[in-house]
């Protein structure tokens, strides 16, 4: 049984693709069975989780606290959100029951990505040359450092803006706001999973770079179409006024200028390389 989970370095030379599969078996059961533990674990935590998860939409949230100071200092109210107390509601019978392992397999998921990360690197580094191993050796740390600030990112940033906008949307007194817990989780989950993807970015960039699909000269030429790009996602998932909408639109223009640093870096390198 433990023989399963073991993984052997691989020898020198080429491998069949059967070799190959046999090293990565070991890694996905790892994988597998750490989920597991996370997804147990997290049901285990239903009701911190579901504090988590909710959070955004209370007064008390950091976020919203500091849009609450920001109104007192500019004297503009409207820069207050999820000031408002939102009530959520459940409509199905084993609504509640369904809610607590899809938030714990949410969980358990979110929490897996770093980790299958590190599995994915040990994989694939028998096949790099040393030179490549020293290169890339915090490549596992870097990708997960990447994708839990853009995670942060989301569920501090993006999440409460977002559900403030939303939840408070109105096309007139004929309707009334009754916000299902399933679909207030899918918004947060979406913002959080979404941002921790976008911040990835730089990686990507400096994969394509070096693969030689992407080059610095493109990213600048299109900088404005980028721009415009980034303006309107901003602008959609932000309250109606400029200061909410900077604060998500520089940090995402900030994203997609170190990606054209990230690439003009690499591109320069393979230059150095080749000649």
């Amino acid at each position: 049984m433990l023989k399963l989970f073991r993984v052997d370095e691989p020898e020198d030379g080429d491998m069949s693709f059967w070799e190959h599969l046999d090293h990565l078996r070991p890694r996905l059961l790892r994988v597998a069975l750490a989920f597991v533990v996370f997804m147990v674990a997290a049901f285990a935590c239903g009701d911190e989780l579901m504090v988590l998860i909710t959070a955004p939409k209370s007064e008390w949230f950091p976020t919203n606290k500091l849009f609450a100071w920001l109104a007192v200092e500019s004297g503009k109210e409207f820069l207050k959100i999820n000031s408002t107390p939102l009530t959520l509601i459940n409509t199905a019978m084993a609504g509640q029951f369904n809610l607590h392992i899809r938030l714990a397999f949410s969980t358990a998921l979110l929490l897996i990505i770093p980790y299958s990360v590190w599995e994915l690197w040990g994989f694939i580094r028998p096949a790099l040359t040393k030179q490549e191993q020293h290169k890339s050796r915090f490549f596992a740390i870097e990708v997960s450092s990447w994708f839990i600030v853009g995670v942060l990112f989301g569920y501090f940033a993006l999440a409460p803006l977002s559900v403030n906008f939303l939840a408070s949307y109105s096309m007139g007194d004929q309707l009334t706001n009754m916000i299902d817990i399933s679909s207030y989780m899918s918004l947060v989950q979406n913002m959080v999973f979404a941002c921790g993807v976008i911040f990835l970015l730089p990686i990507l960039s400096r994969i394509l770079a070096k693969m030689g699909l992407l080059t610095a000269d493109f990213m600048r030429k299109y900088r404005r179409h980028a721009i415009v790009v980034l303006a309107v996602l901003s602008a959609f998932i932000t309250p109606p006024d400029a200061m909410s909408m900077m604060l998500v639109l520089l940090p995402l223009y900030g994203l997609y200028e170190l990606s054209v640093w990230i690439v003009a870096r690499a591109e320069a390198a393979y230059n150095r390389e080749n000649n």
